[in-house]
């Protein structure tokens, strides 16, 4: 995440810091048995754990062991990551670490570039977790594979991190095209307004007004940035359009909607700032992949003047139609194919906040490595934390039972707001083929002779009352008589289907 300087100046007033950063080894390399893979770095001159973002690449050995006792070994270069998350003051940096060549680091692929997300702003440590979960089930493509591993740096113990491959382009990553035609085909851009805090490192463009980072080509020449100016200035005047036919000649739609779910769901606060991917490839614009879901769930301050932060930090209310999606997320039509959408994956999402659910087995699989992350290396959840950021318990389990009501929350809202099974139907026609004929009533006999059930079939044909009955078939017949004027039967009406018809 990146925020102004004139915001991080406010952020700095809000900061608590209850002890000095400290570099102690603590049992780090006793030989206990591993719940999660290990991660032991040792940079060049023995100072890792006061490297800061401006210190850039530093050299260092890496070994990561996997729980099955297999290693890898080899020399990285090792820095600081982030942007809000690399400053001074936050104790627990993210570090990126990368090789010389491609590596197959624990099974998630091959790659020279990895990040080791430290997880700092959400005192639960599971935000980020769950959220690339839910987006590996919604099937948005290129969703980095993670895994929560251990972090040894010069013998200090770090405690808990999640390994994530970064997002950029590759054969295991985002798999795109960005050399044919002189780089100018497919392309990996990242949304961000003028609101975060520009890097130095990034070449900033805009399209229609809109301001993007190019990831990949990373750093382009004067015909690319064209290039990537032009393509996305027209997809964003498709997109102004709120045409479904014209948008969805220039737009992945199945991806935005499933981008726009995950965003909406778990109510992302940087959704509109910044770490919201789109790529290009075969001559259409895609949404994703994901990253950055510490600042997600509730976890805002809902008592700072920002209207966006009290938004965000409610369960209720519709947050995510920003950036791209500002244009189409209030269409009647794309609303329709987010309930589709949301439909399929109904019981995955009903399942995150129940007991024993998704949320609870998560913490349950990874709480040896939470424990050892505050009572080994000493982590506590109210060390640090920036005003856009709610006020962290101080305890472990007052944060993770605020997510756990606020996801339970969430959905019920959900649940009101898409109406998830609801269609609408003719009153009458109990087969549902759009009309009222003598097969409803046929079939409404067949029903109550217990030959045959189908439950939509019965919610279709209740036409006197509550409950199925023969009286419902004679009113039908009446009615294709036109002798029951008074009669329901072919009004249009709206009830839920527990599953799709």
């Amino acid at each position: 995440m990146r925020y102004s300087f004139k915001i991080m100046s406010s952020l700095l007033s809000a900061v608590i810091l209850i002890s000095a950063v400290i570099c102690m080894p603590v049992n780090a390399l006793e030989d206990t048995e591993l719940t999660v893979p290990k991660i032991v770095v040792n940079t060049e001159n023995g100072n890792g754990c006061e490297l800061e973002k401006s210190d850039g690449y530093v050299n260092a050995e890496i070994s990561i062991t996997d729980l099955d006792g297999s290693s890898l070994e080899d020399s990285v270069s090792f820095k600081v990551r982030g942007n809000t998350t690399s400053l001074s003051w936050i104790e627990k940096k993210a570090f990126t670490f990368k090789f010389s060549k491609k590596k197959d680091v624990l099974g998630m692929g091959k790659g020279k570039k990895w990040a080791l997300i430290a997880n700092a702003f959400d005192p639960t440590l599971l935000r980020n977790y769950l959220a690339f979960e839910t987006a590996r089930e919604l099937g948005l493509e290129y969703t980095s594979n993670q895994k929560f591993v251990e972090l040894w740096l010069d013998g200090s113990f770090r405690g808990s991190y999640v390994l994530y491959e970064p997002v950029q382009a590759g054969a295991d990553r985002v798999d795109i095209d960005v050399e044919s035609n002189d780089g100018m085909k497919d392309f990996l851009v990242e949304y961000e307004t003028e609101t975060a805090m520009a890097n130095e490192e990034d070449t900033y463009f805009k399209a229609e007004n809109i301001r993007f980072i190019a990831q990949e080509p990373e750093d382009p020449n004067d015909a690319q940035l064209e290039y990537l100016q032009n393509t996305l200035g027209d997809i964003i005047k498709a997109l102004k359009t709120g045409d479904k036919e014209i948008i969805e000649e220039k737009v992945d739609l199945p991806s935005f909607v499933k981008y726009y779910i995950l965003n909406e769901y778990f109510k992302t606060y940087d959704f509109s700032v910044t770490s919201v991917f789109f790529y290009y490839k075969d001559g259409k614009l895609y949404a994703g992949p994901p990253w950055d879901y510490d600042l997600s769930m509730g976890n805002e301050n809902a008592n700072l003047s920002s209207q966006r932060c009290k938004s965000a930090n409610s369960p209720e209310g519709v947050f995510a139609d920003v950036n791209l999606l500002a244009f189409i997320a209030k269409k009647d039509w794309f609303k329709d194919m987010v309930k589709s959408e949301y439909e399929v994956h109904y019981d995955y999402f009903s399942n995150i906040h129940t007991e024993g659910g998704i949320l609870d087995t998560i913490r349950s699989t990874y709480s040896d490595t939470i424990n050892r992350n505050y009572n080994e290396a000493g982590w506590q959840p109210r060390r640090a934390w920036i005003n856009i950021q709610r006020t962290p318990d101080s305890t472990y389990d007052g944060n993770y039972n605020f997510l756990k009501n606020w996801l339970s929350e969430r959905h019920n809202w959900f649940e009101e707001y898409l109406e998830p099974f609801s269609r609408e139907y003719i009153v009458g026609d109990t087969d549902g083929n759009g009309k009222v004929n003598i097969r409803d009533a046929t079939y409404i006999q067949l029903i109550l002779a217990k030959v045959m059930y189908n439950k939509h079939y019965e919610i279709r044909g209740k036409v006197t009352g509550d409950e199925l009955n023969i009286n419902d078939t004679t009113s039908i017949q009446k009615y294709l008589l036109g002798k029951n004027k008074d009669s329901a039967v072919g009004e249009t009406r709206t009830a839920r289907f527990d599953k799709l018809s």
